[in-house]
């Protein structure tokens, strides 16, 4: 039998020789921590459907942030769980609220150790569980955007370096964008949930956040998932407002769009590897079905070599110790 002059297992002769020629690589750097703060707890509690997942009180964050800058991540995304909620989302833009006073916390005794994010949304803080302003039956889109717009704003003042709004309000860069110049936060800067998609992925995430819509759905303001060529509208209408990195959400059942994002687009994009996608890794691992390592690490390889330049992910802080170990 002849084989042709060519024989690509020659470049995987040996670990050194694949190292060598390995074309996407993943590290610590790569990652953005979520972190859940909640407002009046006192010890942290365990979320059931996102094994090692907590919530944590305000006491806590030193010790939590500690730990992920330890490992080398360089950025946190903040979600705040409030004791209160009301129709308008009013703890969301509280000077005083839970994700102010952790902003704070973190910024005097990291300084700039850590890129601090922080979700700009009000599906935590208001009473319907909805992303935005619910006036009648219906999501109020340009009443969301001033609520939006001060959300931002109050954590630019307690400190933060990135705010990151998911409502999926159409306009709701644009506006953040000015309010925040409008209030002296030029350097601030926004990485939009651009192309964030009306998922099952995302069922973990409200046990987590308490964020579950009392009534109907989003399917209103989030993107289909069967709509590729809408998605790419969102990520070049977000770019158009002035938004300094897109995002694509969730990432492992979307990676076309990572991919079709980063061809298409000059500018960082991320990937937000949602609490859905953890969920059911943990679940098959505990089971045995799995090795969670090897199917983690694979799993966000892929993501990396689809386009994206940072990712959101539950797996950050296990993700950088299997690689330490590697």
């Amino acid at each position: 039998m002849s084989f042709p002059s060519r024989r690509l297992r020659r470049l995987r002769t040996s670990e050194k020789m694949r190292e060598l020629v390995q074309q996407t690589t993943l590290s610590s750097k790569d990652f953005i921590c979520p972190v859940f703060v909640q407002e009046d707890l006192k010890t942290r509690v365990k979320i059931e459907s996102m094994s090692e997942i907590e919530r944590l009180p305000l006491d806590d964050i030193n010790d939590e942030v500690g730990t992920i800058t330890d490992l080398g991540i360089p950025a946190i995304m903040l979600f705040g769980i409030p004791t209160k909620k009301d129709e308008v989302g009013s703890s969301a833009f509280n000077d005083n609220g839970i994700v102010q006073k952790t902003i704070s916390q973190i910024r005097q005794n990291f300084g700039d150790k850590i890129v601090i994010m922080a979700d700009v949304c009000l599906c935590q803080f208001t009473s319907t569980g909805h992303c935005g302003i619910v006036q009648g039956d219906k999501i109020d889109n340009d009443t969301s955007l001033d609520t939006l717009a001060k959300i931002a704003v109050s954590q630019a003042k307690a400190g933060v370096d990135t705010v990151s709004p998911s409502a999926m309000m159409d306009g709701q860069v644009a506006t953040i964008r000015k309010a925040l110049d409008d209030n002296g936060f030029t350097d601030v800067s926004i990485m939009s949930h651009s192309a964030k998609h009306r998922s099952n992925f995302y069922a973990p995430f409200r046990d987590a956040a308490e964020c579950a819509p009392k009534f109907g759905d989003r399917k209103t303001y989030q993107v289909p998932y069967t709509n590729a060529r809408e998605a790419m509208l969102e990520v070049e209408t977000d770019i158009n407002e002035g938004v300094d990195i897109v995002m694509i959400k969730p990432a492992l059942s979307y990676l076309d769009l990572i991919a079709e994002a980063r061809r298409r687009f000059n500018i960082p994009v991320a990937a937000y590897s949602v609490s859905g996608e953890y969920a059911l890794v943990k679940a098959a691992s505990q089971l045995g079905y799995v090795n969670e390592k090897d199917i983690t690490e694979e799993i966000l390889y892929s993501i990396k070599r689809a386009g994206a330049d940072m990712i959101v992910t539950y797996f950050a802080k296990s993700a950088s110790k299997f690689l330490q170990e590697s």
